[in-house]
């Protein structure tokens, strides 16, 4: 159980647990005795587990009631099925930290979307190996932290990450395109609020420049998986893919492109969907209410 909640009329509440009959129609007759006008709800029973997966997305209709009051009782409704469960303010945007080195183009997207609006986020930092993407941070106004990595340093940069995310109170890390292999403890540390993003070749065309290996194996799809990530490298639970159709037509560069493209597409909707509390984690798997 978890609530995020800072004085807002919408909320989200995510509810899972081992599937049974009444579990839906109790949830909803508790929200509704507290006067919330359901707009969306999805459910989704996993056979072979027999977990059951909720999304509620709520309005109250009363100036009465509040998010507070709600998160304060729904645990009489939650201990008779044992469900876990969170509810998040639709007010309070996600805040997120995004990881990066030289390649620029999965945080050129995510900046581009978070002014446009379609990103409810707020940025808390970006945070780097290389200076090469300092100036974007800038030119944005959003702090950048420059924290090289080798490998008589990476313990300690790592640990000097986590006290900037505990500063700075993030909830999300994404690496958009970050080239560093994080440590066993950290991935531990970040289960289900670190999104990582790769082409979708592996396990095949592994190492430096992958889109030449596929050119020379005349490969006639390009794709991107963004994934959360663990310590199993590049296969963490999938979150979104993105492909594209490519032919015999396609130079090196022009598939370099058509992946930078794949790769953005894929992490943007990651992101959203993510920050949206969309995703449940299951095992080795997602479950995604879009």
């Amino acid at each position: 159980m978890s609530i995020d909640n800072y004085g807002s009329n919408e909320f989200v509440l995510k509810a899972t647990c081992q599937a049974a009959r009444g579990i839906v129609a109790l949830v909803t007759s508790f929200l509704s005795s507290k006067k919330c006008y359901i707009s969306e709800l999805h459910q989704f029973d996993d056979e072979e587990s027999g977990q059951l997966f909720m999304r509620v997305v709520c309005r109250i209709e009363s100036d009465n009631i509040s998010i507070d009051e709600i998160c304060q009782d729904f645990p009489t409704v939650a201990n008779q099925f044992d469900i876990n469960w969170q509810i998040y303010n639709k007010a309070n945007p996600c805040r997120v930290l995004i990881m990066v080195s030289k390649f620029d183009h999965c945080l050129d997207d995510l900046l581009y979307r978070h002014h446009k609006g379609e990103l409810p986020m707020e940025i808390t930092a970006i945070v780097s190996n290389h200076k090469d993407l300092r100036p974007m941070a800038e030119r944005d106004g959003i702090r950048f932290v420059y924290l090289p990595v080798n490998k008589d340093n990476k313990k300690n940069q790592e640990k000097a990450l986590l006290e900037i995310l505990q500063e700075t109170n993030t909830e999300l890390v994404v690496l958009a395109r970050y080239m560093q292999i994080l440590s066993d403890d950290l991935c531990k540390q970040l289960s289900g609020r670190a999104i990582n993003i790769h082409h979708s070749f592996l396990p095949g065309f592994k190492g430096a420049r992958p889109y030449h290996q596929a050119f020379d194996r005349g490969v006639k799809l390009i794709g991107a998986t963004a994934h959360y990530v663990t310590s199993d490298l590049d296969e963490g639970p999938i979150i979104e893919q993105s492909v594209q159709n490519v032919d015999h037509a396609y130079s090196p560069d022009k598939l370099v492109a058509t992946g930078r493209d794949t790769e953005t597409v894929a992490l943007a909707k990651a992101v959203k969907l993510h920050i949206e509390h969309r995703v449940f984690l299951h095992g080795n798997k997602t479950v995604i209410f879009r």
